[in-house]
């Protein structure tokens, strides 16, 4: 993002003393408790874990980061350069080689190709199902679309929601889905019809509630003993009501667990230092990637991340995010060391073969520069990058043809991406969910594939 953007430090930071609010209302205790910050509700999320530790089935600790570069970013000018193709075609960047012999990207990525030799590309994303919002390609289904009227995605989840039903968070007391953007209409997709208890949280709100209530402090939530006297005092606030009185021990574990500050622990920027605050960058992509790096510390089990909404639309001059020299020079910066800073911080914190990292968008941009110095929605094709997971990086998947407007080589489609998302967190791909008609419904559909270049 440009340097002028807002930091969103004040959106995220609990250094008032936040911890999830408790004791104010019992409606309040109730929505902020129980209502599903894990991604499932929390006694739900406690009894899933109860019952694969009792059963073996306790899996590896694994996460996805998925950067949403909002309205579209030009696969030409970041990470498909055309070098030989006409000014036109071109565009106005160079391009550099990188680390891998026979890679170049964007002049203007400099980090990103010190470190191609962790990173994929990906230059034949099939989109052409996908329009200008999320839902496509953040459900990686063909068959979730935009469609204006009302019942936009067609039903079909999210891969995070897929993965807050079917894996839950990594830790209890933090959320397993975890959306970090100033507009969730507009940038994230939720669980359609799977239900609520799997929407992403909202980073922003979630962290407005991580406060003490009034007379209450951290030293005195730490004495257990003083803890379960408050937890007597407010069941007998909340007598007779039928959802308390129905609570079994896995509710009861589920608030001592928010007690915990975990989450809170997370959302605190003030604990990194100021160097690190600058390798991710203080403007609001670079600030919610270090929160994303966090979250999964924490626990969390899925983080999308989302810089500003549209900031990649570049149609032209005329338009807020302008064309592609005027918008796309200030803002390749911004992205280039987001990504390098948490390609290493992840690695040298032993991170980055659990925590799978994707960047991309809706689609990608036209192939020639129009009248107004920018490029329109391109469907057809677009670029993306992936990193970590454990997986083979240092490599180009696919090819576009000269001019960058079609696929030439290696089609991947939105379910290939699914299976591979849903395969490095270690969940079957035959998985089906229910819809409110109970008809089974595919994880993966359009037949989608692991891409086996990245996983062998």
């Amino acid at each position: 993002m440009n340097p002028k953007t807002a930091s969103i430090t004040s959106a995220f930071s609990p250094a008032r003393g936040d911890l999830v609010r408790v004791g104010s209302t019992r409606r309040g205790f109730l929505q902020t408790g129980l209502a599903g910050l894990a991604g499932v509700s929390m006694p739900s999320l406690l009894q899933t874990q109860a019952l694969a530790a009792a059963t073996g089935q306790a899996k590896r600790k694994t996460n996805v980061i998925l950067f949403w570069l909002s309205g579209g970013p030009s696969h030409i000018d970041m990470w498909d350069p055309k070098p030989d193709a006409p000014s036109e075609i071109r565009g106005p960047f160079g391009h550099i080689s990188t680390k891998v012999p026979g890679i170049h990207v964007c002049e203007h990525l400099p980090l990103t190709a010190k470190i191609m030799d962790k990173l994929t590309l990906i230059r034949s994303v099939d989109c052409s199902a996908s329009n200008h919002t999320p839902i496509t390609m953040q459900a990686c289904n063909p068959l979730a679309k935009r469609t204006n009227d009302g019942r936009d995605g067609g039903g079909w989840p999210s891969m995070g929601s897929i993965a807050a039903k079917f894996r839950g968070a990594n830790a209890p007391g933090i959320p397993g889905y975890v959306a970090l953007a100033d507009s969730l209409p507009a940038d994230i997709w939720g669980a359609g019809h799977m239900g609520g208890d799997f929407e992403p949280v909202s980073g922003k709100d979630l962290s407005g509630r991580l406060k003490l209530s009034e007379g209450l402090t951290v030293e005195r939530l730490g004495n257990r003993r003083d803890l379960l006297a408050q937890m007597d005092d407010w069941k007998r606030s909340v007598e007779g009501n039928a959802q308390i009185a129905a609570a079994d021990r896995y509710t009861q574990q589920a608030y001592e667990v928010l007690m915990t500050g975990n989450a809170q622990r997370a959302f605190n920027l003030d604990a990194e230092t100021p160097a690190m605050r600058d390798r991710y960058g203080r403007d609001s992509i670079g600030e919610k990637a270090l929160l994303a790096r966090r979250l999964v510390e924490a626990g969390s089990t899925f983080v999308t991340v989302s810089g500003a909404w549209g900031y990649f639309d570049h149609h032209g001059d005329e338009v807020k995010w302008g064309g592609i020299k005027k918008g796309l020079t200030p803002l390749l910066p911004s992205v280039d060391r987001t990504l390098h800073a948490i390609v290493t911080d992840l690695e040298e914190r032993g991170l980055l073969d659990s925590t799978l990292i994707l960047m991309m968008g809706e689609f990608g941009r036209s192939p020639t520069i129009n009248k107004n110095a920018g490029r329109d929605h391109w469907p057809r094709v677009m670029s993306m990058v992936v990193a970590g997971g454990g997986m083979k990086h240092g490599q180009v998947i696919g090819s576009t043809d000269r001019q960058g407007g079609d696929i030439d080589s290696r089609r991947v489609a939105p379910g290939d991406l699914a299976a591979t998302v849903f395969h490095h967190l270690g969940i079957e791909q035959n998985t089906h969910w229910t819809d409110p008609q109970g008809r089974p419904r595919p994880i993966v559909a359009d037949e989608g594939k692991v891409i086996t270049e990245l996983v062998g």
